[in-house]
């Protein structure tokens, strides 16, 4: 299959290039920079740091926040892609700062996706597992098939790193089905995901010892990107295929794609051409052309060498397979002397399974020279090496079995909160609305209608169908923008200042100036009951009452509403009630039901939410002057 990108494209690319050379004027040269390097970071990194860098010194004379993220965006990709996962988690941090600050969700889940790959292959795993459940429930919030296939993606690799190769298997050809499956045209970041999608697929099945179709899968991916021009990590692929085809004793096909390892110059892995050097020595090695072997694992051990000083792992191979080659062409000091490097490699660098190879092939050695003594000994040493290597896999085995589990657990957790908060949420919406309200505002629309005020009665009824109709649509959600909140409590408490109160109840919503409303999205119907609350037992005894709302920031990821009311207080509501028919009591069943459900919003994110009631007291006389209601409520970034 072939891979292209449509040639009117190219020619796009072609004339931005052209024109970027001949403009004068910075803003322009940032649209036009932004557009060729969104192609060249997956088909030139080198091209595309050299624009970045002219990108750098515009943004520096002419400020664009909008260019600054994509600067940090494309650097953070080039980077990953270059091996340098330290300074793109920079870059990826620099980007939330301030995606998480402008509120734009769907980019934000991109980059929770691509920050996630780079934890991955820094093995920082839970934090890869954080970014993902967070793009997920952002994609859960905000449907997108393409960002969705990314998450497949990356749990693919998460189920790799934890051996759990079914169902990364799983997860992987999910994600490729749902790429392919794209109504849209597959542009360059498809392609990579695709690429990552088989890679993935070609480890696991190497692993299994499926050699052919490990070789079909990460044949695919050079077929992808040769056809695309992605050849950033094309080294490594072609090393991958190599070593498939010499597990296949297909030497010729393997020596081919060792040597196209060794040639590409676009991936700057020192240690992928290392690799392809060493493989390609042991190739002649069984081939019995020693010298040209020699020559090639020297060639590999300074590729290595110029790479880490303390590369002891491929020190050791490269001695190990050298001391053979002498074993072989009957040079048995020199074989002893590589024997006893390979060792002392192996030993520095802890590895215990190399080091258990390389006793294993000692000892041969030894048993052919009939010093059994010596044989003896180092097979002996390779037995206790490899009951301490199993020892210690097993218990590795163990400790990713325990985090798998917890990560399983930690999701079945979310996902019964989440249960459990959506069943709370349709109690909320029976409890909302007290009966006497809405029996109190149909029949003062009713007055109006027998009073022959049609429009009043109009005005009124409109305002009240919408408050139900909100109340009914907002029972969906989990969440709605801190502005259509205040906009429900508005009409809420209009209707009941005119319909129900008359001229006996004011009241104030005031909304904290760095409050971003469009944006800042929280739980929904947590608020209203509290009003309500207030109203019913505060308030509706009094001739005068003044009820006030206000929204300010507590902290980055909470609002503080606090609900003020001048009523008679707790202690007298308790003997009103307790006076009263039971006809007029009011069941304060919408707050309780609140209060579980910012118990379990506090369990799903550890955000310290609580809610705090204070009795208002005159500090001379010590009489009632109301109710205090402080409620916490968690921020949730929303999609404009």
């Amino acid at each position: 299959m072939s891979y292209t990108i449509a040639s009117s494209k190219l020619r796009n690319l072609r004339n931005l290039e052209r024109q970027l050379d001949s403009q004068k004027d910075d803003q322009q040269k940032i649209i036009l920079l932004d557009q060729i390097i969104s192609y060249y970071a997956f088909t030139n990194v080198r091209k595309a740091q050299r624009l970045l860098s002219n990108l750098s010194e515009i943004l520096l004379r002419k400020p664009n926040i909008d260019y600054k993220l994509k600067f940090h965006l494309y650097t953070a990709y080039i980077e990953n892609q270059l091996y340098n996962y330290f300074l793109a988690e920079i870059h990826f941090k620099q980007s939330l700062e301030i995606l998480e600050e402008r509120g734009a969700i769907k980019e934000l889940a991109e980059v929770y996706i691509d920050y996630a790959g780079t934890c991955i292959n820094l093995d920082k795993m839970k934090l890869a597992i954080t970014f993902l459940d967070k793009a997920s429930k952002i994609v859960e919030d905000f449907p997108d098939e393409q960002l969705q296939a990314r998450i497949t993606c990356r749990e693919g690799f998460l189920n790799l790193h934890y051996s759990n190769y079914a169902k990364a298997i799983e997860f992987l050809l999910e994600a490729e089905k749902n790429i392919n499956a794209s109504e849209q045209e597959l542009n360059l970041k498809d392609y990579y995901f695709l690429t990552l999608i088989h890679s993935g697929l070609g480890r696991i099945y190497l692993r299994n010892d499926d050699i052919e179709k490990s070789v079909r899968a990460y044949l695919k991916v050079v077929n992808m990107c040769e056809s695309l021009g992605m050849r950033t990590r094309l080294a490594w692929h072609y090393l991958n295929v190599g070593r498939g085809y010499m597990s296949m004793g297909d030497d010729e096909s393997a020596e081919n794609y060792f040597r196209k390892a060794i040639k590409n110059v676009d991936d700057i892995s020192q240690h992928a051409r290392a690799s392809a050097y060493a493989n390609l020595g042991h190739l002649y090695f069984r081939r019995q052309q020693s010298n040209e072997a020699l020559r090639l694992y020297e060639k590999a051990e300074n590729l290595y060498k110029e790479k880490s000083a303390v590369d002891y792992h491929n020190f050791s191979i490269i001695e190990s397979w050298k001391a053979r080659l002498y074993v072989a062409t009957n040079k048995r000091k020199r074989a002893n002397k590589h024997f006893i490097k390979a060792f002392e490699y192996a030993k520095k660098d802890n590895d215990l399974k190399q080091l258990a190879n390389v006793c294993k092939d000692i000892s041969a050695f030894y048993a052919e020279l009939e010093d059994y003594k010596n044989a003896y000994d180092y097979q002996l040493l390779h037995d206790q090496i490899t009951a301490k290597y199993t020892e210690n896999l097993n218990r590795r085995t163990m400790l990713e079995m325990e985090v798998k589990y917890e990560v399983a657990q930690k999701r079945q957790e979310a996902e019964l909160l989440r249960l459990q908060a959506t069943e709370l949420q349709l109690k909320a919406l029976r409890a909302q609305m007290n009966p006497h309200f809405m029996y109190n505002a149909l029949n003062s629309v009713q007055n109006y209608i027998t009073s022959n005020e049609l429009t009043s009665a109009t005005k009124y009824l409109a305002k009240f169908a919408k408050l139900m109709r909100q109340s009914l649509e907002y029972s969906d959600l989990e969440l709605i923008s801190l502005e259509k909140e205040i906009e429900f409590l508005e009409d809420y408490l209009y209707i009941n200042q005119k319909l129900r109160f008359e001229k006996k109840l004011e009241y104030k919503i005031r909304v904290d100036d760095e409050l971003e409303e469009d944006i800042m999205g929280v739980p929904t119907m947590i608020v209203q009951p509290y009003v309500e609350n207030a109203i019913e037992h505060g308030l509706r005894s009094k001739k005068s009452g003044m009820l006030k709302v206000e929204f300010s920031l507590h902290n980055e990821n909470t609002i503080l509403c606090v609900i003020e009311d001048n009523g008679v207080g707790r202690a007298k509501t308790k003997i009103l009630q307790a006076q009263a028919e039971a006809h007029l009591k009011h069941r304060s069943r919408g707050t309780s039901i609140t209060e579980e459900r910012l118990e379990l919003l506090n369990k799903s994110n550890r955000a310290g939410l609580f809610v705090k009631t204070i009795d208002l007291y005159d500090e001379q006389s010590g009489a009632a002057l109301g109710t205090r209601v402080e409620v916490l409520l968690p921020i949730k970034v929303i999609q404009r």
